[in-house]
């Protein structure tokens, strides 16, 4: 029994953890400031490895977010001793390897430049960095977009560049060389000559252009070639439909929500489009297989965020609203304001969740989702006891499936914030991400042991490498 007692608490620590590598980025949220963030997402990262090495390298195949992805490849390499075997190790390589590779080039070099602060430089980290460099696809292009970056892991690792030109425009000043490669070349010439600017990545040519003087609106007019899709919806603030087309849910739900109301009824059609579009994408195979659905979605004024997380809490609420209406046969939504138009909501009032739950639960669905920060307050404790007696005396044999995914990590109880002990929660941090973290709710009910924990970790872990060898084949 002492053995059972300790798996059910070892998998508790896990999922735990794993709740805040979805949800924290060490950033303010609406309840806490970032250092608050940051000390407690600290805490748990320094425990879970300590404790479950491997467990917490295996998280990196997990839908964790970009933020703990970096902070957990930062601990592993710095703490390369502590793996206890060498077969530890081999899979620890493969994991790190295989994350970096979906990474934003931006955190992994920010990453490089942490690991080279920390003097980090063993001979796994310096195999690890030459790999990730030499399979990028156009050094040249890195070394004028990336620069800084570029060059540390290339000092740091000892990385010999495939291209003479590169290094020459990373490591020497002279200003006067001219280069046969046209990104390298384009960099040299915009320091004098304006028409180079517009041969530059967007994110370069802003800084000279405003070297230049260049209007912005004449500026953005000639370099809107050069600008990823992201890049054009960040800087307009309307954009064709085709610029909608194939984003992601959440940043979907984010655009969207980032338009006045006005313009959100004025583009009615096109964003409602757009969104059941990118629902369907994220839905895959599952579209329509869930049956009779329930969702409690909150809106209420918390779900504004904070200022550097603006409006994250309602995108991902309004992104599982569309999500939802794609996996299920028969769907009810109730947002916690009252609102039944999706696309127009906004951050506003109190928290009624038991209030909406009763109403939620009134049309019978075999699946009920509930989407919010955890902070019932209207009246306060009314939504936990609702599934209390509902799954205690109304529905014991558990006819309809109850689950929790909170979009906000709680500094304090180190983990999302919970409804009810009866009601299984998973952290969310983006939409598309709902179908798989239902499916790691399950473990959060306290019923479930380390060993089938471990099972799942494992059939994620071999998905994961398969998954990203087959991309590189």
């Amino acid at each position: 029994m002492a053995d059972t007692f300790s798996d059910l608490i070892a998998a508790e620590d896990v999922l735990l953890f794993v709740n805040a590598a979805v949800t924290a980025t060490g950033q303010r949220e609406f309840r806490s400031d970032a250092q608050e963030q940051r000390l407690s997402l600290s805490f748990l990262h320094e425990y879970v490895r300590v404790n479950y090495r491997p467990l917490y390298a295996a998280t990196l195949a997990l839908d964790i977010n970009d933020h703990n992805a970096a902070l957990i490849i930062e601990a592993l390499l710095r703490t390369a001793a502590d793996a206890a075997e060498a077969a530890d190790k081999r899979a620890e390589g493969r994991l790190i390897a295989a994350r970096l590779a979906m990474l934003p080039p931006p955190r992994v070099y920010r990453l490089f430049r942490a690991l080279r602060a920390a003097r980090v430089n063993n001979r796994r980290t310096r195999a690890l960095m030459r790999d990730w460099l030499a399979a990028r696809p156009d050094p040249a292009y890195d070394a004028v977009k990336y620069r800084a970056g570029m060059k540390t892991a290339a000092r740091h690792a000892h990385v010999r560049l495939p291209d003479d030109e590169v290094g020459t425009f990373l490591f020497t000043s002279s200003g006067h060389l001219r280069y046969g490669n046209a990104f390298l070349e384009a960099y040299r010439r915009a320091r004098y000559e304006q028409a180079a600017v517009y041969e530059l990545p967007f994110t370069v040519a802003e800084g000279f252009a405003a070297r230049h003087g260049i209007p912005r609106e004449v500026f953005l007019e000639r370099i809107a070639p050069r600008m990823t899709r992201l890049e054009r919806l960040r800087t307009q603030r309307t954009g064709p439909a085709a610029e909608l087309s194939g984003m992601p849910l959440t940043r979907l739900a984010l655009y969207a929500l980032s338009l006045g109301v006005e313009e959100r009824v004025a583009r009615r059609a096109e964003l409602t489009g757009a969104l059941r579009a990118a629902a369907r994408r994220a839905a895959g195979p599952y579209a329509g297989t869930w049956g009779r659905v329930a969702a409690v979605l909150d809106d209420s004024y918390s779900a504004s965020g904070s200022g550097e997380k603006r409006r994250r809490p309602l995108a991902v609420a309004l992104g599982c609203h569309f999500l939802l209406e794609a996996l299920a046969t028969t769907y009810t939504p109730r947002w916690t304001s009252g609102s039944t138009d999706a696309l127009l909501v906004r951050p506003w009032g109190p928290t009624p969740l038991g209030t909406r739950i009763l109403d939620a639960l009134e049309a019978e669905p075999q699946r009920l989702v509930i989407v919010s920060d955890g902070w019932d307050n209207a009246p306060p404790g009314l939504a936990g006891e609702v599934l209390r007696v509902w799954r205690t005396r109304l529905d014991p044999e558990r006819r309809t499936s109850v689950v929790h995914l909170n979009p906000v990590y709680d500094a304090d109880g180190f983990d999302v914030r919970r409804l009810a002990p009866s009601v299984p929660t998973a952290g969310i941090r983006d939409a598309e991400d709902l179908p798989a973290l239902v499916e790691v709710a399950q473990f959060a009910e306290g019923r479930t042991g380390l060993a089938e924990l471990r099972a799942y970790f494992d059939r994620r872990v071999e998905l994961f490498l398969r998954t990203r060898e087959e991309a590189e084949a």
